[in-house]
């Protein structure tokens, strides 16, 4: 399987550490998909001409990551702050309000649709500002979407009717109110809908038919980048195996693997002082 990432990325600063770490939903998903298996991933975002920019080039290269249409910007990386509750979740206290891409659009060119082709699906999120090119990249290529916890009306009428897979925040609905949602957005098109619950787990609605899945034990030090977790395994696997529960299984586990080390994949960096996201 052949994945891109397109849209948002950051560096994460864990304030009382004073570590970044790269991060952002569609570059996370890109990276951890790679190391779940994919045959080839590529990311395209864009990023600053800061020390942090340069942080996400080298893991990303690191990871084995087709970097070769990023977009270099003048100005500050995306950067959050994080810090982490009495029960190790991560709670973002700051930031820059995403640098450069807070001014800068992703637009895609005809070379671009091109090279996106050539892979088997495309994941976005609503932190990309990728919402009105959406519709052109789904006449090209699957779409997954990350809804993350913006999930009004509009909003789901904007993307649902173009994307296969639609990705939701649902820890503070019900799991009634869960279904309804992903019903909803089936109904207006999304052909599979998956919720992330925290720890109440996850459900997934494919042809209507509901799928749940509990939690996995983990040895918690922080839940950042869990979700892009359970998303990029999920994906992989339900596209080899066409399995929900499967695949539900599988994103479970590598989303406990993920809270039991900091950052979502790695790769920080210590002793980094407080940037202008604090």
């Amino acid at each position: 399987m052949k994945i891109i990432g397109a849209g948002d990325n950051v560096v994460d600063y864990y304030k009382e550490r004073e570590e970044i770490y790269p991060g952002g939903n569609a570059l996370n998903v890109a990276v951890l998909a790679k190391r779940y298996g994919a045959e080839a991933v590529s990311y395209m975002g864009i990023i600053g001409d800061d020390y942090k920019a340069d942080h996400i080039v080298n893991s990303l290269t690191a990871e084995n990551i087709d970097i070769s249409k990023i977009r270099k910007v003048c100005g500050p990386n995306g950067e959050s702050v994080i810090a982490l509750n009495e029960e190790l979740d991560r709670i973002f206290i700051g930031s820059n309000k995403g640098g450069v891409q807070s001014i800068v659009k992703l637009n895609f060119t005809e070379e671009d649709l091109r090279f996106i082709a050539e892979h088997d699906l495309l994941h976005s999120s609503m932190y990309s500002h990728t919402e009105t090119e959406i519709p052109k990249l789904a006449k090209v290529i699957p779409v997954s979407f990350d809804f993350s916890s913006k999930y009004d009306e509009e909003y789901l009428q904007l993307l649902c009717p173009h994307v296969t897979y639609a990705f939701f925040s649902g820890s503070e609905l019900t799991e009634e109110e869960g279904i309804q949602l992903m019903r909803h957005a089936s109904k207006l098109g999304a052909e599979i809908c998956v919720m992330t619950r925290g720890s109440e787990g996850a459900l997934a609605l494919i042809e209507d038919k509901v799928y749940k899945q509990g939690i996995v034990k983990a040895n918690v030090v922080d839940t950042l980048g869990a979700g892009d977790s359970f998303i990029a395994m999920f994906l992989l696997d339900y596209h080899l195996n066409q399995d929900v529960q499967g695949a539900m299984q599988k994103a479970a586990q590598a989303a406990a693997a993920t809270c039991e080390i900091y950052g979502a994949f790695g790769h920080g960096i210590s002793n980094v002082p407080a940037g202008n996201a604090v």
